[in-house]
């Protein structure tokens, strides 16, 4: 089909006539052809034209995505079932998990998960960004839920063996990015309360666009959620556990149906300090101040977040890990924005509470400190500019 690859953000549902066409041209391909991994200049040599339709969905890019099977070939999986034999696995086609009604994740929730990116750089390669930070988030979330963790340099290697699997659908520089969710999870069956008999890790991923349907620059509205918290002190805030993120949906949910993007929540001991958006890490700027709220424990400790302090104090701002109360975001801000791995970073147009919206910066454009450090944080992720903190590491 005639794709306009300029068009896709993240989320994938208006693209089920690529999904069938893509299914029916492997067929035509061969079922030995589907299983080699070639390196893209291979295939560009020996199927043009499937480069060519590839070059055109990469502007169909969608984020959230609803369906993610139809677009990478391969996941890698492994299995802990022992002290002894730790975690066993490899690249394996993409295919449905089958899982035990008793599995320990499905009745008791076990399980944690990690977002990430791979992306062509300005020098042509295939890289990730700060993979080490991610790995120790795994095991710092697998030990607060009492499963066996990946080591370090096992979840580093899993991640860039998937990334090589599905080198073909990593996009073109500047259309996106290919998005990889690694996922620890208790599978082996237990009925009554404890850990799992046995467990799965599994990376798995898609291309993707921008997170937010305007695009990735153009400013948000984000309304303060004053009915529900997100997270209680010496809770599991600060833990990337997959139970953490569906009670979200309820408010997100009647959030955009009011026109909103987002929601920011409060804490939940005074009720009054920002803390996270639904799933990225929040800052506010006064002049050369920006404010982020630190990390008490239900926080998500985010690796854009890190990232983002470090380069804004090395631009010369005065970074605070600090309480941010909403009064003073509403009345002293000159800017907000937001940080993830998914949003990258995100300019705040504006912040409503309690019926009263405050308005950041010019309407419909990216916010100056924003834009500053997205540039600054994009030009290291894409290698367009030296790197000299070591955060982005090559895969092909």
């Amino acid at each position: 089909p005639d794709i306009d690859w300029d068009s896709l953000s993240f989320g994938i549902e208006n693209c089920a006539p690529v999904s069938r066409w893509w299914l029916e041209k492997k067929k035509e391909e061969g079922r030995e052809k589907e299983k080699r991994t070639r390196s893209r200049d291979v295939e560009r040599r020996e199927n043009p034209e499937k480069e060519a339709h590839l070059s055109s969905l990469f502007s169909f890019l969608l984020f959230p995505l609803s369906t993610t099977s139809l677009l990478l070939q391969f996941m890698y999986r492994a299995r802990w079932s022992s002290a002894d034999q730790g975690y066993q696995g490899s690249v394996v086609p993409y295919a449905p998990l089958q899982l035990d009604p008793s599995a320990q994740v499905l009745n008791y929730g076990q399980s944690v998960f990690e977002g990430m990116k791979a992306q062509r750089s300005a020098k042509d390669n295939i890289v990730l960004f700060r993979p080490d930070r991610n790995a120790a988030r795994c095991a710092a979330g697998a030990a607060r839920l009492s499963m066996p963790a990946v080591p370090e340099e096992q979840f580093v290697k899993a991640v860039k063996e998937t990334v090589k699997a599905n080198a073909a659908w990593v996009p073109p520089r500047g259309k996106g990015s290919l998005y990889l969710r690694p996922l620890l999870m208790g599978t082996g069956p237990i009925l009554g309360l404890g850990p799992a008999p046995y467990y799965d890790f599994v990376v798995f991923g898609a291309a993707v666009g921008a997170y937010f349907k305007g695009g990735q620059l153009t400013p948000i509205d984000l309304v303060v959620e004053e009915q529900f918290h997100r997270a209680a002190p010496r809770g599991m805030g600060g833990t990337k556990a997959a139970g953490n993120y569906s009670p979200v949906l309820v408010t997100q949910l009647a959030a955009k149906k009011a026109g909103f993007a987002d929601v920011v929540y409060l804490d939940a001991k005074h009720d009054k300090f920002l803390e996270e958006v639904s799933s990225c890490n929040i800052f506010v700027v006064r002049g050369k101040r920006i404010s982020t709220p630190p990390l008490s424990g239900s926080i998500l400790p985010g690796v854009t977040r890190a990232s983002v302090i470090e380069l804004a104090r090395s631009k010369g701002y005065d970074v605070r890990e600090e309480p941010v109360d909403v009064t003073a975001a509403m009345e002293e801000a000159d800017e907000v924005f937001t940080t993830g791995t998914a949003v990258v970073v995100s300019p705040v147009g504006s912040l409503t509470f309690r019926g009263n919206k405050k308005q950041y910066g010019e309407k419909g454009k990216p916010t100056p400190v924003a834009l500053e450090l997205y540039e600054a944080l994009t030009g290291l992720q894409q290698e367009a500019i030296e790197d000299p903190y070591g955060w982005v590491v090559p895969v092909a």
